[in-house]
């Protein structure tokens, strides 16, 4: 079970970038009950994630951590970033992140690596919660499309967050508009997808 409200000397603990990473992660882990118990840390940005990283390995009775963020521009430059701060703490990654989430085993620690959307492409986490839309659901080609038509003069958003605007969009739209996570709650959003399952599948492996 995940849970919320870590103290900071938990075994088992997943760093995010903010309030949307954490309660999409929490209502995700709260549709699969067979997860094994964590606790998710919002640690409020991405440089801060990056920052403690350090200090959360040295955690007395620390077994796993993990550590979720976004790719935004460029997969390759993220990930350099991670490697960097882990090996900083004499951890050797991969070259490259793993498609499934990367784990990495060092004496009895584990740390784990998962970079929105997927491990492989560019983007954020509207990019993972976007594939939860049911497939076939009538409203999300209508929401593309809404903000694909909004002429380049008058976007307020920049190119690589037209994803995130075309989910809020058809969030929008939903009977009672919600943030993600209480879309999820809610069962707006579904959690079978195939990404879904293998953000699931890397969390049983990192915290077991």
């Amino acid at each position: 079970m995940a849970r919320i409200e870590p103290s900071g000397t938990e075994p088992r603990l997943l760093l995010v970038e903010g309030p949307n990473d954490k309660h999409v992660v929490w209502q995700v882990c709260n549709h699969h009950p067979a997860l094994p118990d964590f606790y998710i840390h919002d640690r409020n940005g991405v440089n801060a994630v990056l920052g403690s990283i350090g200090s959360e390995l040295i955690v007395p009775g620390r077994r796993a951590l993990g550590i979720l963020v976004d790719s935004d521009d460029s997969r390759h430059s993220r990930w350099d970033e991670v490697v960097y701060q882990l090996r900083e703490e004499g951890i050797t990654p991969p070259n490259s992140p793993h498609p499934d989430g990367t784990i990495i085993t060092t004496g009895n620690q584990r740390v784990g690596v998962w970079l929105m959307p997927n491990n492989q492409a560019a983007g954020e986490l509207e990019d993972f919660v976007a594939q939860m839309i049911p497939t076939g659901d009538p409203v999300w080609p209508l929401a593309q499309g809404y903000i694909d038509g909004i002429p380049p003069f008058a976007r307020k958003f920049a190119d690589g967050k037209t994803r995130r605007a075309q989910l809020h969009s058809w969030l929008a739209a939903r009977e009672d508009p919600r943030q993600m996570g209480l879309a999820i709650r809610a069962r707006d959003l579904a959690v079978d997808s195939e990404l879904c399952r293998k953000f699931t599948a890397w969390l049983t492996r990192l915290f077991t």
